[in-house]
């Protein structure tokens, strides 16, 4: 409990240095143009606020977008886009949203959306397991905050 206590005074202070805006751009990548990282969304981590929306951009066509399954708030449905499309979505419900890019998740292709200021579900989508190199990377995502 004392960390997730810790996990919440830490996002306000450090969300800043994060993209914030109403409408926000991510693009789906097979390679970070500024490192060695490979199969990227670029930014992998967003926090907007609720009724914003997110459009993900198919720079490189390989990609997609799902919602990782129990990492994302209790009663929104489940969304899954096409391969190699732009695609939009409006987050409506405060909360963290971990997505995947579905032939790319165990090679550590994920994305972490917070939507609004004070994250309910924060708690579960530290303590989930996720595989391969996503759980490496979500865990270097949410460094900063923990």
């Amino acid at each position: 409990m004392k960390r997730i206590c810790y996990l919440l005074s830490v996002l306000f202070l450090v969300m800043p240095a994060y993209a914030h805006a109403a409408d926000m751009t991510i693009q789906m990548l097979n390679k970070d143009p500024g490192s060695k990282e490979r199969n990227i969304y670029s930014p992998a981590l967003v926090q907007i606020e609720p009724g914003d929306t997110v459009e993900w951009v198919a720079t490189d066509r390989g990609h997609n977008v799902e919602f990782v399954r129990g990492a994302y708030p209790e009663g929104v449905k489940p969304f899954r886009s096409a391969f190699g499309k732009d695609v939009s979505y409006r987050f409506s419900t405060p909360g963290v949203y971990v997505y995947k890019c579905t032939p790319h998740y165990g090679q550590g292709m994920v994305g972490i959306v917070i939507v609004g200021e004070m994250p309910d579900n924060l708690s579960e989508i530290v303590a989930k397991k996720y595989p391969g190199k996503a759980d490496k990377r979500i865990d270097a995502l949410l460094a900063p905050l923990t």
